[in-house]
């Protein structure tokens, strides 16, 4: 299946809006952190065949566990997934409580990749 990825200046705009919107600090700590949670859903659907549920988890993983920007990665991470879906033509449809439990699992490391999906 041919997939629509999300750009780095998205995922980039997508945090500054959720700073803009609930504060934190702004900035990237680590640039390669970022490029490797990007490329992380590109290089499973390169290397294998994986569903939609996949890919966004792959968002959510490296986004929320790489820490990449300084502040407001959980939450960059839940809208590039939802973002991505939307682009793929899927929508999220979990309400707010169970995103954030989900979200803060994945950053606590209680919830691993193959269980995001």
């Amino acid at each position: 299946m041919s997939w629509e990825f999300l750009s780095r200046r998205a995922v980039e705009a997508m945090h500054a809006e959720q700073l803009r919107r609930h504060g934190g600090a702004h900035g990237l700590r680590d640039e390669n952190a970022l490029e490797s949670a990007l490329a992380r859903a590109e290089n499973k659907a390169n290397y294998g065949d994986p569903s939609i549920e996949d890919l966004a988890a792959a968002y959510i993983f490296g986004i929320a566990r790489n820490h990449a920007f300084v502040d407001g990665n959980k939450r960059t991470a839940i809208v590039a997934a939802g973002a991505f879906l939307i682009v793929n033509g899927y929508v999220l449809t979990a309400d707010n409580g169970t995103i954030y439990e989900f979200v803060m699992g994945v950053a606590a490391g209680e919830i691993d990749e193959a269980g995001a999906a």
